[in-house]
């Protein structure tokens, strides 16, 4: 009973939950997720960015405040995660996949770094839009 009082919750909220069937939207966001996993393991940072919004109104949060700009984001991986000892391996779990409109989708998940450097992971909240026929990440809040 309680097993389905969870899961009834989980649809009202309407929460897209793994497993379930996912819309076009959703399969491309999760590509650029994995395409971002891919580079990231193979030490490609300007790669790695390919999901994000290459624009100065980019915004990345993480536990030294607030970024803006897709060059200051780069800068701010490559300062922190400049070679392959410090980026290690990652991985992402995708907690959930919301709708919140036909062009923007808000992704949480869990991420993961097994480096010689000391394991490292936390949460994240990405907010995708649709722009030009494409998702890109316009924020993402990291910690």
């Amino acid at each position: 009973m309680l097993r389905f009082l969870t899961c009834t919750m989980l649809l009202w909220a309407g929460l897209s939950l793994p497993g379930s069937a996912q819309s076009k939207a959703e399969q491309q966001i999760l590509g650029i997720l994995d395409r971002q996993t891919e580079a990231w393991n193979r030490g490609d940072l300007s790669g790695f960015m390919n999901g994000y919004w290459e624009s100065d109104s980019l915004m990345y949060i993480g536990k030294s405040g607030v970024t803006y700009g897709y060059a200051s984001t780069l800068q701010r991986y490559q300062q922190n995660y400049g070679d392959t000892s410090r980026m290690g391996r990652l991985t992402f779990r995708i907690l959930h996949v919301k709708r919140l409109s036909p062009r923007y989708f808000l992704v949480v998940g869990q991420w993961s770094l097994r480096r010689s450097a000391g394991d490292v992971g936390g949460h994240y909240t990405l907010l995708f839009r649709r722009m030009a026929g494409q998702w890109v990440i316009v924020s993402d809040h990291s910690s």
